[in-house]
């Protein structure tokens, strides 16, 4: 890791009133990653080569005429990491390295120091379940309207994107339709849009050296500038967004069973404890709706 990160604090314009932003509001910072040794084509090159299948996406979206565009899975095979990067500096590519922790401990370190650096300034935020996924993309591409499970930051590194970030409230994303995904039933990508959505969005333009974390299950979408992007993703969960995922857990296994509507998002009080009960009896049972899906690879 280069020795900056280990000396210097990441984020570079970190005001104490961010602390009660963060969660609750969308929040534009600066960093320090856009220099960093972690992400050169050097760098990058070695983790795709080094990365195992089951560690990376590589997409692209195929279009057909009086059709929506499809998102395509393919693999990596016979090119080096260093024309694999050529290939999506040319193409309609992206290439998502899911665990490059496990390739390279500093990515581990820096997700770490990251978290530290959130932990340190926002009173009572503790994490756990982190991830980090390192997203290459070619110019142009954009990705569709979608929502996260878990809390969610988009950090560039290099190139410039337009973020649009949604209210994450009706009608942008409804109860069912966010049970449905996190019960697997739904694809993240497959949330409903709609053009005019848009009035009604945030957009912020990341350019190398920005990030932005905003309010949990928020909808948002991304359109790449006409040059190659290098960005990354973090994740994380907290008690208080377990605990949503759990009310939001029984709720879909309850309304997929019933029927039943208007259902309490309440995370305290008997009916939370009812409802996690329920989430846990269900999730390790032959009950369970969650079904891993597996995408086929149709391009090389």
């Amino acid at each position: 890791m280069n020795m900056n990160l280990m000396t210097n604090q990441i984020l570079t314009d970190w005001q104490p009133h961010h602390a009660s932003l963060f969660g609750n509001h969308s929040l534009a910072l600066a960093h320090n990653l856009a220099t960093s040794s972690l992400f050169t084509d050097e760098a990058l090159a070695r983790l795709i080569e080094n990365s195992p299948r089951e560690a990376y996406h590589v997409n692209y979206s195929q279009k057909t005429p009086g059709n929506p565009p499809k998102r395509r899975e393919g693999e990596i095979k016979g090119l080096s990491g260093l024309e694999v990067l050529d290939t999506v500096r040319n193409g309609n590519i992206w290439v998502n390295l899911t665990a490059p922790g496990t390739v390279d401990s500093a990515y581990t370190d820096l997700l770490n120091s990251i978290y530290a650096e959130f932990e340190e300034r926002v009173p009572g935020f503790k994490s756990y379940k982190r991830n980090l996924t390192i997203l290459i993309s070619s110019p142009n591409v954009s990705v569709k309207y979608h929502s996260d499970v878990p809390g969610q930051s988009l950090w560039q590194v290099r190139g410039t994107k337009k973020l649009y970030v949604y209210p994450a409230s009706k009608p942008f994303i409804s109860q069912p339709a966010l049970e449905k995904l996190i019960l697997g039933q739904l694809r993240e990508t497959d949330m409903p849009y709609e053009a005019w959505y848009d009035d009604y969005a945030e957009m912020h333009m990341l350019e190398a050296g920005k990030m932005l974390h905003w309010p949990l299950n928020g909808p948002h979408r991304v359109v790449n500038e006409n040059m190659l992007n290098v960005s990354f993703t973090t994740e994380h969960w907290t008690d208080e967004l377990r605990k949503h995922y759990a009310v939001n857990y029984a709720n879909g296994f309850i309304r997929g069973r019933t029927g039943a509507n208007n259902l309490s998002q309440q995370i305290t009080g008997l009916s939370y404890y009812a409802k996690l009960g329920l989430a846990g009896l269900v999730k390790f049972s032959p009950l369970n709706p969650q079904k891993k899906r597996s995408t086929p690879s149709i391009f090389k």
